[in-house]
């Protein structure tokens, strides 16, 4: 029995891959219709595509547009065009921000503290320290965790660095849109009586990681601006949640300098001793809009398996 109705919508923004696309999938099939907007080069496509046609095969409508969601004309348009698409009774039930574009850089030149214990272990079992490290490179892409910390230390760009524009962008572009977007799906009266809408944050809303000022401070305030959803639109049946993944295997994650260090260490301290998925991600959600979590609102969600109140990494 299908868990929503012929009238009940998905907007999903960033739907092409990651959290959003796993999303699509597990709200897909349950029977809810979905409206996919995604930010993607013509190249990428190819991978994106096939994804798609699994979704159209589903037994639900599914719309996808491939278009700029921060614009506000552009936003403007897609409303329009979802409200056609979704006639006189259909309503959106679901609406997930899964924008994952930020800047990347580092605030100061890195100055790094010299590392001893290459250098001890080498001379130990009396071999040259550059060939001691390229082994634990190795050994770390193919999964070793426990090498993480005798392996080459992450780059970060030397060029340029995290200025003012860059903050305010980030902010807006993986924080405070979602605001844009619940104001103008509400002004135009196309929520569901009984609406869920999501944002996504990190555990480096308060862990300062290497590179993230910027998306740390979007995840900030995309925090804040859903606790005031939440309470706000709590009167038009609203609820806003944020979900906090664990360290995950994405696109984003990829582009973080680094990010086999952070998968490597997250390994280590989860008590599962794996990373996060986008379908542990999106079977939360899915739970979250099923009417039984309807009492849940304001909150952010881990969905890590423990790995962020554990402190071993035995």
């Amino acid at each position: 029995m299908s868990a929503f109705t012929g009238d009940d919508w998905a907007l999903i923004l960033g739907g092409s891959s990651g959290f959003g696309l796993a999303s699509a999938h597990k709200l897909a099939a349950h029977g809810m219709n979905l409206f996919i907007v995604h930010r993607d080069r013509r190249g990428a496509m190819k991978r994106i595509e096939p994804e798609f046609e699994k979704l159209k095969g589903s037994g639900v409508k599914v719309l996808t547009r491939n278009a700029d969601a921060l614009a506000d004309d552009k936003r403007a348009e897609l409303l329009t065009e979802l409200q056609s698409e979704m006639g006189e009774s259909g309503r959106v039930k679901c609406l997930l921000h899964s924008i994952a574009f930020g800047n990347l850089k580092l605030i100061v030149p890195e100055k790094r503290r010299e590392r001893t214990a290459t250098k001890q272990l080498a001379a130990k079992l009396g071999i040259d320290e550059s060939k001691l490290v390229e082994a634990a490179d190795a050994l770390l892409e193919e999964g070793l965790d426990e090498v993480a910390e005798i392996s080459s230390q992450p780059e970060y760009p030397a060029y340029s660095y995290l200025d003012a524009g860059d903050v305010a962008r980030t902010i807006h572009t993986m924080g405070t849109s979602l605001l844009d977007w619940v104001q103008d799906i509400h002004g135009k009266g196309l929520f569901a009586a009984d609406a869920r809408t999501f944002g996504l944050t990190s555990e480096g809303n308060v862990l300062a990681w290497k590179g993230y000022a910027a998306v740390s401070a979007a995840k900030v305030a995309l925090e804040a601006v859903a606790r005031s959803i939440a309470a706000e639109f709590a009167p038009y049946g609203v609820r806003c949640n944020v979900l906090q993944p664990g360290v995950t295997e994405t696109q984003a994650l990829a582009a973080i300098p680094g990010a086999n260090h952070l998968k490597a260490h997250a390994r280590l301290r989860n008590p599962y001793g794996r990373l996060t998925t986008p379908p542990d991600v999106a079977n939360v959600l899915y739970l979250m809009c099923l009417p039984e979590s309807a009492w849940i609102n304001g909150e952010i969600i881990r969905i890590d398996g423990g790995e962020h109140i554990s402190g071993s990494s035995a």
